[in-house]
């Protein structure tokens, strides 16, 4: 797939300097970038997935613990 990506002037010398610093094609800067940013985004997404799911716990381990409670209690 061939893509076109404007680019204002600040990420256009940017993108310049990096391929003179690492010796990469812009493309190839440009295809690593992408996959970073994806990666950033799963991880994003993984990460609130598993504070809403520790969120879940914790409540049904607070309704646990009252219903124990009023079981208690002889109700």
């Amino acid at each position: 797939m061939t893509a076109t990506v404007r680019l204002n002037d600040e990420l256009s010398e940017k993108l310049e300097t990096l391929s003179e610093v690492l010796h990469k094609r812009k493309s190839d800067i440009i295809r690593e970038a992408i996959s970073l940013y994806a990666e950033s985004v799963e991880k994003s997404k993984r990460s609130r997935i598993q504070r809403a799911v520790a969120k879940v716990k914790e409540a049904d381990a607070k309704l646990y613990r009252d219903f124990e409670e009023s079981i208690d209690d002889g109700l």
